[in-house]
């Protein structure tokens, strides 16, 4: 695993024998969208900029005039999902070899689209931008900020994508949110949702469509299964939605000052799986595919239970925080013992670091961040590296003594006494000081649990 050194908190896995090497992405280098409406009507400005930029149609590339879906490429059953490398039906754009207005589109892919989007296709983006009486320019930054791609001018919109611009425009007229934060909300949705979505499809659809009896295709299957799935998957989402939003409103309510409700005192541990790369190497994709997501789901199911919260899965890499030190520790060693106890599974390393950390769009960022994967580079297999931070917070709270001396003296003391003695949960032994590259010198502490 590696790190970057801009606050980023973000980074790539180590080499196969836990060496550092270069950023392979965006995790820097680390320590160990028929042009049936070609041209808008004569009340409508043909030199207005559409989604596209350009105002060409979508001719037979659906959607984004590329041959891609919706979401820039997918199928419901073709390669790869929704966004796989076709249209809904898997031959191109979102609306298969047709043209946008689905002229000459697969009838059942227009049928399912119109049972998922609730609508039929009504408006060209500048039509559409209109009706919610927003402009152009701004209906573009929306769109695109969901995550959705140009289109031209194709009659490709539906009145809920006019509700949705007419909602996030009166936000913002309202003076409830900066036209900024508006994108913001429409990108961190967007982003979010079509992450869920593409796993839906690609996993949970793909499963349950198989055949249920010879002859039957699964895109004979999908129609009455998507019905049947999506109404209840709507509620439950919805649901989850509101859940976290109160979570996190919670947890905003209670920070100390306005100031901290953005730059917050938490600690930050990564998780990271050891040899990962070897693995690649000589594992076949399905069996790794099986491996990685059983370690996200193990990794997601102990942080949850113990009070933290897992900010992102990097396949062989989990970024988890929590408010107090004491739980980013029992969480780090019950991934530890978990993992251990599974033949299945490589070993693992944690490395925690306790401090001011920014969070932004479910994310954080920071020079914790960044200490906590250094930590986790250079920490042993089937172990767990804490900065010095942290391991002050744990004696604070008496989750840990301050030397094994110090907790025989006093137990010994306890017993002459008649009391108890301390109930330490976790063991602290420093280890070497040593320089990490762009962070100093840092004397990291070996955490382990007592008896």
């Amino acid at each position: 695993m590696t790190v970057d050194d801009t606050g980023s908190g973000q980074g790539t896995p180590p080499g196969p024998d836990g060496d550092p090497r270069p950023a392979e992405s965006a995790y820097p280098e680390r320590d160990a969208g028929d042009a049936a409406d070609d041209h808008p009507p004569a009340d409508e400005k043909p030199d207005e900029p559409d989604f596209a930029g350009s105002g060409a149609d979508s001719g037979a590339n659906g959607l984004n005039g590329a041959g891609g879906g919706l979401n820039g490429a997918g199928a419901l059953d073709g390669a790869g999902g929704l966004d796989g490398a076709g249209g809904l039906d898997g031959t191109g754009g979102l609306d298969g070899a047709g043209g946008a207005d689905g002229a000459d589109k697969d009838p059942l892919a227009l049928r399912l689209e119109q049972l998922i989007l609730g609508a039929d296709r009504r408006y060209t983006p500048f039509q559409a931008a209109r009706s919610a009486g927003v402009s152009m320019e701004l209906a573009s930054r929306f769109w695109r900020a969901m995550g959705f791609p140009d289109i031209g001018q194709a009659k490709a919109l539906t009145e809920a994508d006019v509700l949705a611009l007419r909602r996030l425009a009166g936000l913002v007229e309202a003076g409830l949110l900066s036209e900024a934060m508006a994108v913001q909300v429409a990108r961190s949705t967007g982003q979010t949702t079509a992450r869920l979505a593409e796993w839906q499809i690609d996993s949970f659809l793909e499963g349950l469509t198989e055949p249920p009896e010879p002859g039957m295709t699964r895109t004979e299957v999908t129609y009455p299964l998507v019905e049947l799935l999506l109404p209840e998957l709507e509620e439950f989402l919805v649901y989850v939605w509101r859940r976290q939003l109160a979570a996190a409103t919670g947890r905003v309510v209670q920070a100390a000052d306005d100031e901290e409700m953005v730059d917050r005192r938490l600690a930050v541990g990564f998780a990271d799986l050891v040899g990962f790369t070897r693995l690649t190497r000589r594992m076949e994709e399905e069996e790794l595919g099986e491996l990685v997501e059983a370690f996200e789901t193990t990794a997601a199911d102990l942080v949850a239970a113990h009070g933290g919260r897992l900010i992102k899965t990097l396949g062989d890499e989990v970024l988890y925080a929590a408010d107090d030190a004491g739980t980013a520790a029992e969480i780090a060693l019950r991934l530890i013992e978990t993992m251990a106890n599974d033949e299945t599974m490589p070993e693992l390393r944690v490395g925690i670091a306790f401090g001011t950390v920014t969070t932004r769009m479910g994310d954080v960022f920071g020079t914790t961040v960044n200490l906590a994967s250094r930590l986790t580079s250079i920490a042993p297999r089937d172990a767990v590296l804490v900065d010095g931070a942290l391991a002050e917070e744990l004696v604070r709270t008496g989750d840990a003594p301050a030397s094994e001396t110090e907790a025989a003296a006093l137990a010994e003391k306890a017993e002459k006494e008649g009391e108890e003695p301390p109930g330490y949960r976790f063991a602290l032994q420093p280890m070497w000081q040593r320089p990490v590259r762009g962070l100093g010198i840092v004397e990291p502490w070996l955490l382990a649990r007592r008896g």
